[in-house]
């Protein structure tokens, strides 16, 4: 096990892998958009996706890829559950995909491991803020040789 999933002790992940499926997503697709119902997520197997936030009167920019190991959706986890970001593969894409609802269960029935995967997710939120504060400022931040306002 690599990436997120090596993180979580045996059991944990166990668990929570019990809830899991393989899905295949061929490249240039669209797995969801900026404010569509987070109602799963994925821990990317392999290839990459990239996550994107939408510029008005410019279109989608790119913040962050995710590759094998990566947390792929954090939104599922906190009201109102809906997407942050968009995602589109960069070409085939194999993962585990996750019913949100179905792992919130198993948070109740084990509150451990629902500290040890909500830690992992809060980790990973911070890094995609990081990430996204990061790719803004290289879009509008000053510029050398630019005159700022």
């Amino acid at each position: 096990m690599t990436g997120m999933l090596a993180s979580l002790p045996a059991e944990h992940r166990d668990r929570l892998m019990g809830l899991a499926h393989e899905v295949d997503h061929p490249g240039s697709i669209r797995l969801f958009e900026e404010g569509g119902e987070a109602d799963r997520f994925w821990i990317i197997r392999t290839g990459t996706v990239a996550l994107d936030v939408q510029i008005p009167g410019r279109g989608p920019a790119v913040v962050e890829t995710i590759g094998p190991g990566g947390l792929l959706g954090w939104s599922w986890l906190c009201p109102p559950r809906q997407w942050h970001l968009g995602a589109e593969t960069r070409g085939a894409v194999s993962a585990w995909e996750f019913d949100a609802v179905a792992v919130r269960e198993l948070f109740a029935e084990h509150p451990a491991l629902g500290l040890a995967l909500v830690t992992l997710v809060a980790e990973t939120i911070g890094h995609r803020l990081r990430a996204t504060r990061t790719r803004l400022l290289d879009l509008y931040g000053p510029q050398a040789g630019r005159p700022t306002p």
